[in-house]
């Protein structure tokens, strides 16, 4: 019995226990709620086809993006009948969870951000009103997230009369939280030498906002590097879908072939270091 023939039968088996579990809980739950809610008999319901359809919806809603890698390995390693396409997605599962990380940080480092900047737009406008700095700053909190997890010792310090500027200081540490020390030095120097916290706050706040549209025009400009990062990313599954249509069978001639797995090799070495250097260049930007 061939490798594909095994891989084909594990997958067949493995699809129809899928399968059988999927309905078979889908029912017990169905026929548990409504017992439990008074419902008497129990109907038949929507078809098992449907349920597995809505489970399979859902499992693929929860799917992390990197697996998605193993499951194209898995699928090219069955056409092919090889194990090297497995091996490279279960490879790529930790590089995928990397950037999927690295983009949700990015992600939560704008937000934040940006609340930072609405903050010192909500406690001028407060100072403004005519009320104490303790107390604005209380009521701007409110209004936005821009303290993070260090609200409670800001709020704290604010209205029991401790060093707040100290409390923003610390709040500055978390990941795009960076203009809080901007906030932390006009509160200091309005404290100490009386000058006006609101005049400081608006030249915060505009700088804060230039700061954040000068970051947006930089990542427009890099568009173009990230889209030849993903050309190349997608060039290899490209290659292979012409060679099919063409009727070349490339994957048995680049996993059963000498040649073909030197092609492979040598392949695989220049497109990650292609893919890696334009990588580089847009963190190299970004860093600058």
């Amino acid at each position: 019995m061939s490798w594909s023939q095994v891989c084909s039968g594990v997958a067949t088996a493995c699809a129809g226990a899928a399968v059988w579990l999927i309905g078979s809980r889908g029912a017990g739950a169905r026929r548990a709620r409504l017992l439990l809610a008074g419902g008497g008999a129990v109907g038949t319901g929507p078809p098992a086809w449907e349920r597995v359809l809505d489970e399979l919806r859902r499992i693929r809603a929860g799917l992390r993006a990197e697996w998605w890698a193993l499951a194209a390995g898995l699928a090219l390693g069955v056409m092919g009948g090889s194990v090297l396409p497995v091996a490279a997605g279960a490879a790529g599962v930790p590089l995928l969870r990397r950037a999927r990380i690295a983009r949700a940080e990015r992600r939560a480092r704008e937000g934040r951000a940006d609340a930072v900047i609405a903050l010192c737009g909500v406690l001028a406008g407060e100072v403004r009103a005519g009320r104490q700095p303790g107390e604005a700053m209380v009521r701007a909190a409110g209004d936005s997230d821009g303290l993070g997890q260090a609200q409670a010792a800001v709020l704290a310090a604010a209205r029991f009369g401790g060093d707040v500027s100290g409390a923003l200081a610390v709040a500055a540490r978390e990941p795009g939280a960076e203009g809080l020390r901007g906030l932390a030095a006009c509160w200091r120097v309005a404290v100490d030498r009386g000058a006006g916290l609101a005049a400081g706050l608006d030249r915060l706040e505009a700088a804060l906002r230039a700061e954040r549209d000068q970051r947006a025009d930089l990542w427009a400009q890099l568009s173009g590097a990230r889209a030849t990062a993903l050309m190349l990313a997608g060039l290899p599954a490209l290659g292979l879908l012409l060679g099919t249509a063409m009727g070349a069978d490339p994957l048995h001639v680049l996993l059963h072939t000498g040649a073909g797995l030197g092609c492979l090799v040598v392949g695989g070495a220049f497109e990650g270091a292609g893919m890696w250097w334009a990588l580089r260049i847009v963190r190299g930007a970004e860093a600058a």
